[in-house]
């Protein structure tokens, strides 16, 4: 993209810092990476609390919507339809482009105002919602969820998701236009060097203990179950490991009571949950449900050994006991058996952390801000010959 054209553009999020998820730390990343670019950004989001305030800075000014708790994701907010909001906001400071972040209420409504005001509009994928329903005992419900989405990403010009892999499943459901934007580490936050001595006397540990860390919320979708029995496999082969969770969510109650030996960490942020990251030894992820995982690569970045599943990020970027331990999607004994193979031979795990850490090291966000600016001058220069949408007419 000619760096010397400054685009205004419309950010529609149903979450955003200080909120704690991925979602919510990509987007602040992407946002923050075009501003440094010369690039201006109307950011709409749910007001978040009652005092909340939008934030207005040089090129950059927040408006706020209204919103309620996801009945579902009781940590995150839909927003409402709020269409007369966004045509009001684009009216007075027409963006070149909308970036339509979630699905919900206050996504559709950047569609349609898109739509009626003739702006082009991408929309991205984040979360795999048509996956969690089973999850939370609405399994009955994946159908219809997968019919939405489809229909809500087929409305914009073209849909981003982070890994071939989503854009695959995603065409199989019928997605039209799909590209894919990766995601990027901060490998100045996250290092090594951030391990705390101090921080595992917190948490009552040796030098010489082995610490397994989870990092991420608490909840079903995650696969925690699967977490804890690869753990207890650890801990039959050396019995004084400590299990670290880092995060909060609906299961952490019920973990902490059912395991009161291991320590829950909360939420944490910026340098302090960094730091956690680096003075675990390794990193356990059983989720299935992703669309990337930013925590892999976090972890990695700190030189921890990893745990996951060939599987979003870590298929991305863990190769199988080089850098990192990976086992075949869904395969939960090969998973607990890897698991085993990280507490018999902490040496190798050191090792494998080392390797993560220097095949993540080239990962940072310029890249990935790189490619979606790429997107961006393609969209708006091909935009005339885009064919017609497959769903047309929004709802109304």
């Amino acid at each position: 993209m000619d760096t010397k054209r400054s685009l205004c553009l419309a950010f529609v999020t149903e979450t955003f810092p200080p909120e704690v998820n991925g979602v919510a730390m990509t987007v602040s990343r992407m946002v923050t990476g075009l501003l440094a670019r010369g690039h201006r950004i109307i950011l709409t989001r749910p007001r978040q609390h009652r005092h909340d305030q939008p934030a207005q800075s040089g090129s950059y000014h927040e408006q706020l919507a209204p919103g309620m708790v996801c009945p579902l994701y009781r940590d995150l907010r839909l927003g409402l339809p709020s269409v007369r909001l966004l045509l009001k906001a684009w009216r007075e400071h027409r963006p070149d482009l909308v970036v339509v972040v979630t699905e919900g209420p206050l996504g559709w409504s950047a569609l349609r105002a898109a739509k009626q005001l003739g702006i082009p509009a991408l929309t991205e994928f984040h979360t795999n919602f048509h996956r969690y329903s089973e999850h939370y005992g609405f399994g009955w419900l994946k159908g219809p969820v997968t019919a939405y989405l489809r229909r809500f990403h087929n409305n914009g010009q073209l849909a981003l998701v982070p890994t071939s892999e989503i854009a695959e499943e995603l065409g199989r459901i019928g997605l039209q236009r799909v590209e894919t934007v990766a995601r990027g580490v901060d490998t100045q936050l996250y290092h090594p060097e951030r391990r705390s001595d101090a921080l595992r006397q917190h948490w009552g540990v040796s030098p010489q203990t082995q610490v397994v860390a989870y990092v991420g919320r608490l909840a079903a979708e995650k696969n925690l179950p699967l977490v804890l029995q690869a753990f207890a496999a650890m801990r039959e082969i050396r019995p004084d490991s400590r299990m670290v969770w880092v995060g909060d969510g609906p299961e952490r109650a019920a973990l902490a009571a059912a395991h009161p030996e291991h320590v829950f960490c909360g939420i944490q942020r910026h340098e302090a949950l960094a730091s956690h990251y680096a003075s675990a030894d390794a990193f356990l992820f059983a989720s299935e449900t992703e669309t990337y995982g930013n925590v892999t690569l976090e972890a990695m970045a700190s030189g921890l050994g990893v745990v996951a599943y060939n599987y979003a990020a870590a298929r991305n970027h863990v190769r199988h006991r080089c850098n990192g331990l990976v086992a075949p999607l869904g395969d939960e004994e090969e998973f607990i058996e890897l698991a085993r193979y990280a507490a018999s031979y902490p040496s190798v795990m050191r090792d494998l952390g080392t390797a993560a850490r220097r095949s993540v090291e080239a990962i940072g966000w310029d890249a990935i801000i790189d490619r979606f600016e790429t997107i961006l001058s393609q969209l708006l220069q091909g935009r005339a010959s885009l064919p017609p949408h497959p769903n047309a007419a929004l709802a109304q």
